[in-house]
């Protein structure tokens, strides 16, 4: 089984539609994907709906990306099978949304005090009907020519955490995120931990503690990490109980990264089905959608 449990739609900050998302994990051969835009879920209807005219079977794992930050630094929470109705954790998930425009509005203003004629309207344009963020405000800038891709635009220099051009927006604490994940019925893994080309990251006893408070695991096999990082993190896995997930945090044509890049172990796709209670994989024709 070919396992991609990081997927990004135009619900949020990727390039293909949910239904074309589904299509193109199917042609690229995977079995299983996971649809976990950024703090919302507005796309499990339309991948759904696009799964029984798929070609071969694919079963799809709806799920979020959750924005956190503990000690000043962000991370990102994969909350995978959680009940997507449940109040409190709708309501935090609404509540980062509704701060993600006024939050890219400020963005523009200070690239434009920076000299960058970078305007609202072309930020809107990009970002469409997803959930605007900065790799929104990012490939305005690769647009205007600033930046040759969207990669080089999470820097100091622009976008990067306490960047010349970075804004904060309201972001879960991590603790909290796990436990409403639980409570809605969900499983969580921390995102690309020590993805350290995009700026700080939390230390490894932040990781122990989120552990010891319920997290179920750590994405390892990322394009993010390179060799010596993803040992360190498989030994971390071990050393603190948790699962060891890999994906490819695919987000369409905004970055060089192909669906299935990096994949998840059947046994483990296995466990998170397992302990997830809030919702379940969703089969396409003929799939099969639990381990």
């Amino acid at each position: 089984m070919r396992i991609d449990l990081h997927t990004h739609s135009t619900a949020s900050d990727g390039t293909d539609t949910p239904a074309e998302l589904v299509r193109n994990a199917a042609a690229a051969g995977l079995d299983v994907i996971a649809l976990t835009d950024h703090d919302t879920t507005r796309g499990y209807a339309q991948a759904i709906a696009a799964l029984p005219g798929l070609d071969r079977d694919l079963t799809l794992v709806t799920g979020a990306e959750l924005s956190c930050r503990i000690d000043g630094v962000g991370l990102h929470m994969l909350a995978y099978l959680f009940d997507p109705e449940e109040p409190e954790l709708a309501r935090e998930r609404e509540l980062v949304r509704d701060d993600r425009v006024p939050r890219a509005r400020g963005m523009v203003a200070k690239l434009r005090e920076l000299g960058v004629p970078i305007t609202w309207e072309q930020v809107a344009r990009i970002a469409g009907d997803g959930s605007v963020g900065r790799p929104h405000v990012a490939e305005a800038l690769v647009e205007l020519g600033v930046v040759d891709s969207v990669s080089d635009a999470f820097v100091p220099d622009w976008l990067a955490d306490g960047g010349r051009a970075y804004v904060g927006k309201h972001e879960l604490d991590p603790f909290d995120a796990i436990r409403l994940v639980k409570a809605a019925g969900g499983v969580t893994v921390f995102a690309h931990p020590l993805a350290l080309k995009r700026g700080r990251v939390v230390p490894e006893s932040a990781i122990a503690e989120l552990a010891a408070a319920g997290l179920d695991g750590i994405e390892v096999d990322h394009t993010d990490h390179d060799a010596p990082t993803r040992a360190r993190l498989r030994s971390l896995a071990r050393e603190l109980g948790l699962l060891a997930t890999g994906s490819s945090d695919y987000h369409g044509s905004r970055k060089a990264v192909r669906l299935g890049e990096c994949t998840t172990d059947p046994e483990i796709y296995g466990e998170i089905t397992r302990r997830a209670t809030g919702a379940f994989p969703v089969p396409g024709a003929g799939g099969s959608a639990r381990s």
